[in-house]
């Protein structure tokens, strides 16, 4: 295979060529600071002195996990729903690893999807029939993409007889 050779010219980029250079955004960036074209507007330090108070810390009247990393807890952190059920226990668990750690995320994973089925038990005990379907958004999927639901409902249908027929011929 044979490659094509590329004529580059070797002249210095003309006026016009600088011109145009000064349009592109973020352009004299990376020059020398006398260069660039944003330095008599720059002011280090800044021209206002902005008085800084810390802000006083949240504090926490329910269990709030953070990561093993972080010295303590942030200034601000959610309460609204505290880790609590096998969804919590595996939360627990998950934060006594490190979060460069596979584990810690796969078991945060878990927790949540554990976390659904708490919800929809805790739904069905307290009398609420929760509308899964509506809330995951298959009435819309089958009103914009028929089609595509059709074949994976014939998909889900030829995957639950072929099922069938395997258990019938093993057992």
């Amino acid at each position: 295979m044979a490659t094509a050779t590329i004529h580059i010219d070797a002249t210095p980029p003309g006026p016009r060529a600088r011109a145009d250079a000064a349009n592109i955004p973020g352009w004299g960036a990376d020059l020398r600071r006398e260069d660039r074209p944003a330095v008599p507007r720059e002011r280090t330090p800044p021209r206002i002195d902005v008085p800084w108070d810390k802000p006083a810390a949240q504090i926490p009247t329910v269990e709030v996990l953070h990561s093993i990393e972080r010295p303590g807890l942030t200034p601000v952190f959610g309460t609204t729903v505290p880790p609590s059920g096998a969804s919590g226990m595996l939360r627990r668990l998950a934060f006594r690893l490190s979060e460069s750690d596979v584990r810690h995320w796969l078991l945060l994973l878990l927790a949540d999807r554990i976390n659904v089925l708490e919800g929809l038990v805790h739904d069905l005990v307290h009398g609420r029939v929760p509308q899964v379907l509506h809330e995951m958004g298959l009435n819309a999927h089958w009103r914009e993409h028929r089609e595509r639901a059709l074949r994976a409902v014939a998909a889900l249908a030829g995957l639950v007889l072929a099922l069938i027929a395997l258990a019938r011929r093993l057992f």
